[in-house]
């Protein structure tokens, strides 16, 4: 999470690269093409104005503002770029060659890799247990951020949160929470919130369940579900009544509906 600051803009004039070898392109494709290359170069590529938005919107930092020449006579784009202290002018074709987007954004950031904050221990959370799928997890932590989730905590073998997949997915929500990646299960006894586990077949309904307020939803791999190990820990576990008769919700599905409940029952 990145607390709420207002930076000022920065004034600098614009660098032209014009050569893919540049060392700043050749890191920039790294990072877009490899979902955990943040985590050896200490630095993230976010992409898109709204991105780059909603970080200055948080009072997050950039180190580098990435413009598509094409789109440098805008003066959205310019005042945007502005708030990183150095920007680079790049051709739309060399653009595209670091870009995730099927249409290359007009501008992307690069900002360090936020340090993993402390964990709060009676604090609204979200537990992911070896989430894999970019979309869910992004989806995941939107929900989270617009129903007043604090902090996400990743369990070791759950994709890399600041991957651009889940970057994309999240569409901002990154800058409003507490993320913690790579944990072990052993790291959830710090919590002093109930885990609340989320289930297809077992469990007490969703809209009667008693739900602790705070409490830490738990929410598991795509097919596996919750390791049982972690399930046998949990104080409750939920399912969501389907009439419809599917076999079971997708996750991020799931998480959205569970967190509602939950925030609408502590309104």
């Amino acid at each position: 999470m990145i607390e709420a600051a207002r930076p000022q803009p920065f004034h600098r004039e614009p660098q032209r690269i014009t050569s893919r070898d540049n060392p700043l392109l050749v890191r920039l494709r790294k990072l877009a093409q490899d979902g955990s290359a943040y985590r050896r170069a200490g630095q993230v590529w976010i992409e898109g104005e709204h991105l780059c938005t909603a970080l200055r919107e948080r009072g997050g930092a950039a180190v580098q503002a990435v413009v598509n020449e094409d789109a440098w006579a805008r003066p959205a784009v310019r005042d945007l770029a502005a708030w990183a202290p150095r920007i680079a002018l790049v051709p739309a074709a060399l653009f595209k060659g670091f870009s995730g987007l099927e249409s290359p954004a007009p501008l992307g950031f690069v900002i360090a890799t936020p340090a993993a904050p402390a964990l709060l221990t009676q604090a609204a959370t979200v537990v992911l247990d070896r989430v894999q799928d970019p979309g869910n997890v992004g989806s995941i932590m939107r929900s989270a951020a617009a129903f007043g989730v604090v902090q996400v905590l990743a369990l070791k073998g759950t994709v890399a949160l600041w991957s651009p997949k889940v970057l994309r997915a999240g569409m901002g929500a990154h800058f409003a929470l507490r993320l913690l990646e790579g944990l072990e299960p052993e790291a959830l006894v710090a919590l002093h919130t109930p885990l609340v586990a989320t289930g297809s077949h077992a469990g007490a309904l969703l809209p009667s369940a008693p739900l602790p307020q705070p409490c830490a939803w738990v929410l598991g791999h795509e097919g596996q579900g919750v390791d049982v190990a972690l399930l046998a820990r949990c104080a409750l576990e939920v399912r969501i009544p389907q009439p419809g008769g599917e076999e079971s919700l997708n996750v991020a599905a799931a998480a959205a509906v569970c967190l509602y409940e939950s925030s609408r029952r502590s309104a």
